[in-house]
């Protein structure tokens, strides 16, 4: 049996571990945004010094919205949106059609073809069991 002063002392450093762990979280989202937001201005200036904008170059912008939308979900909620990857997963894969297309075999492309519908399957049954089987107030389990 803890005595009282060893309970608090036990709280204390739950308290301090949970602030860390949240700074530490709250950091790496930071790196993450910066790191993506410096991407983007990077394939903005080779759009600029190319003048000419591709649909691969509009996909990969699109990516990087992806990802910053995922940070600030999670930042606001505190959880990770499972369907936001696969959305990110989906349009990597169109630009990855779109890029290499005609050095694929085709295999390739249709292995592809059917990542990107096995993905799209995998995203609606997210939606109809979150539809079906609703979260209840409190838990912790996310899928916006």
């Amino acid at each position: 049996m803890m005595t009282k002063e060893q309970q608090d002392t036990q709280r204390r450093l739950i308290t301090v571990g949970d602030r860390s762990i949240y700074a530490l979280e709250v950091l790496g989202l930071l790196l993450i945004t910066i790191a993506t937001v410096i991407a983007a201005a990077q394939e903005v200036a080779k759009m600029v010094q190319v003048l000419e904008v591709t649909l691969a170059d509009l996909l990969l912008l699109f990516i990087y919205l992806e990802v910053l939308t995922m940070v600030g979900i999670y930042l606001r909620s505190g959880a990770l949106p499972v369907r936001m990857p696969l959305y990110i997963a989906i349009v990597a894969l169109a630009r990855h059609l779109i890029l290499d297309m005609k050095s694929m075999s085709e295999i390739a492309l249709i292995a592809t073809a059917v990542a990107i519908l096995i993905i799209a399957g995998a995203v609606l049954l997210l939606r109809f069991g979150h539809f079906r089987f609703p979260y209840h107030e409190g838990r912790e389990a996310r899928d916006d």
